[in-house]
């Protein structure tokens, strides 16, 4: 190997080759561009112009800041008058010690508009309560109207139920008495025949009229159809039992209606 020729395996060559570690240049330069921008930033908010309202607060909130100085005309007065500085108005000392606080307008609405935009949030937040109550209202309602419309359902049903168990004790005590009529159509259950469909149907529409005028309700009926059971048979639907006489009903029965069995 001749000496003009570099041995590239050498220490002489690989001592002028710069020391270089991937990414650290990189990252060294992004961090000064973005120090740079930053001081350039700076350099822009000092040294721009102030627009007047900046500037009106900034005169503002100095001038809250600092206290207010003997070369003032009212200061001078009430100093004059025996105030000191820090001590309350009034003659007592009572009064306001801080200067009022200033309301900065920022909107463009008219001397009032806050009053008027109080107001009638105050009458949309009643309203929207009034809609509230009168809902809680409506729910309570039909909760309570479904609930009696149920309770009413359920005796019905136990008037019915009671009226029916009462005929058919009717016609089994009447049958046992040797009686083959009850007093009454409805004392007993009704027998659903062809005949009396068509005795039914041939029936004078003025009676049938006549009929629904005079038509009891199911209550009625059982009150009266149980009375009749107690007074002829001694007999108690609800205790279950035929007792032997009169005394023997009114002395162990505890009542004639369902309300004095429970």
């Amino acid at each position: 190997m001749s000496d003009e020729e570099e041995d590239y395996m050498s220490d002489a060559f690989l001592s002028k080759i710069q020391d270089v570690k991937p990414g650290v240049n990189m990252v060294r330069r992004v961090k000064e561009a973005m120090k740079k921008e930053a001081l350039h930033k700076e350099k822009n908010i000092t040294n721009r112009q102030k627009t007047y309202k900046e500037q009106e607060k900034e005169s503002r909130e100095t001038a809250l800041q600092s206290s207010i100085s003997n070369d003032n005309k009212g200061f001078a007065l009430l100093q004059k008058m025996g105030y000191k500085a820090g001590q309350g108005l009034g003659k007592e000392g009572a009064g306001r010690v801080d200067p009022i606080p200033l309301n900065i307008k920022t909107d463009r609405g008219g001397i009032g508009m806050e009053g008027v935009k109080k107001r009638k949030a105050e009458e949309e937040l009643e309203q929207y309560r009034q809609k509230v109550r009168a809902k809680q209202q409506n729910e309570t309602k039909s909760l309570e109207d479904f609930r009696s419309r149920v309770r009413t359902e359920r005796e019905e049903r136990k008037i019915e139920g009671d009226l029916r168990r009462s005929q058919r004790t009717c016609e089994q005590l009447d049958s046992q008495k040797g009686i083959t009529v009850p007093r009454e159509d409805w004392y007993w259950p009704k027998a659903n025949t062809d005949d009396d469909d068509d005795d039914d149907n041939e029936d004078d529409p003025k009676e049938e009229e006549e009929e629904e005028i005079i038509e009891l309700s199911s209550l009625d009926k059982l009150q009266i159809l149980t009375s009749y059971l107690r007074g002829v048979h001694f007999y108690c639907i609800w205790c279950g039992t035929t007792y032997n006489d009169e005394d023997d009903l009114c002395s162990n029965c505890p009542g004639d209606t369902a309300a004095d069995h429970e």
